[in-house]
């Protein structure tokens, strides 16, 4: 039984009135983090208003593609072949997240993932808010070495058992949250929650289909994947914007924009930057007077790319915000 180290939970009269009745603890496992990528797996864990756990529910998904990084997620073309598409878990997805705040750590990504998959299959996502345990820890301001579910879910004596599979991904953060809620509603935190808004149009770019993965350089045989051959090449192009210059905080992102990152990332720092790029922005290795973003989870650690950041003045955004702003991107000026 999982020991709250924060606090105990208020009386009932203590309890913030104003605090949400139910959450959906959710996590997905994907093919990659582009607009285009899918679901493979989907967990919830259902909570009622104090964090408690009422149930769980877990799904393979059939991508119809390839099932992207298996190094990750440890899902074949094998195992995916007969699961159910997402139209057809859909319905009883929905009947989990219905009425619920979406809670998922780095919960803007698996929120767009959910709403893409909801508008392909030409419906919409029950979910009118989400909260994202990242930021939640940052309101607390919780002693973590960084942002990654497992300090987390140390932080708080939660044992994983099974990392990036979306049940016990899912079990750990519905653990981790329950005393993070508590000393939330015990300090008078307000949630950091964030409105959801569902997709209503969709179309897909052709994607190689599930179970016909095409060889190449550096691939292990069809169906075999490794780290570096689940996508054509590690080799990035050119970033075919101009650069139009510093992010400006409070406005979108522009593509050409130059970004770097320094430190951990909940995400794959690779499979990050392959959605930047992806989104038409310059994914930069070193930080110079041209750069226009530092993503960061530490702002006030002491790396080269920090220090120099501060010098620059180039704006700095952790790796929540910057998931937030990539779901916007604004196109390259024409001309």
């Amino acid at each position: 039984m999982l020991e709250d180290r924060t606090t105990t939970a208020p009386s009932p009269m203590e309890w913030p009135a104003a605090y949400p009745q139910g959450y959906a603890v959710v996590d997905v496992e994907t093919t990659g983090l582009a607009r285009d990528d899918r679901i493979v797996s989907a967990a919830v864990y259902r909570l009622d208003g104090r964090g408690e756990v009422e149930d769980h529910w877990y799904t393979l998904v059939n991508p119809e593609r390839d099932p992207g990084p298996v190094w990750i997620h440890g899902l074949t073309s094998e195992a995916l072949e007969g699961a159910p598409l997402f139209r057809d878990v859909a319905g009883e997805f929905a009947e989990r997240l219905a009425g619920r705040v979406l809670v998922a750590h780095n919960a803007v990504f698996d929120w767009q993932m959910i709403a893409r998959e909801y508008a392909r299959a030409e419906r919409e996502a029950p979910v009118r808010q989400r909260l994202c345990t990242i930021a939640l820890s940052k309101e607390l301001r919780l002693p973590l070495p960084n942002h990654k579910l497992e300090s987390l879910a140390a932080h708080f004596g939660v044992v994983q058992q099974r990392a990036h599979h979306a049940l016990d991904d899912a079990r750990v953060l519905a653990e981790a949250f329950r005393p993070s809620l508590r000393a939330a509603a015990a300090g008078g935190v307000r949630l950091p929650l964030h409105e959801c808004r569902p997709l209503t149009e969709w179309q897909d770019r052709p994607v190689p289909r599930i179970g016909r993965q095409a060889s190449g350089p550096g691939d292990h045989g069809a169906g075999g994947y490794r780290p570096g051959s689940w996508r054509p090449s590690r080799k990035r192009p050119a970033c075919p914007y101009p650069n139009p210059g510093r992010y400006e905080p409070g406005e979108r992102l522009k593509q050409g924009m130059r970004v770097a990152f320094s430190g951990d990332t909940s995400v794959e720092r690779e499979l990050l930057e392959d959605r930047a790029t992806e989104a038409g922005l310059h994914v930069a290795t070193s930080l110079s007077r041209l750069t226009s973003l530092l993503v960061t989870n530490d702002p006030d650690s002491g790396t080269s790319k920090v220090v120099k950041a501060r010098q620059y003045g180039t704006p700095v955004v952790d790796e929540a915000a910057f998931g937030q702003l990539l779901g916007d991107v604004e196109p390259a000026s024409r001309g």
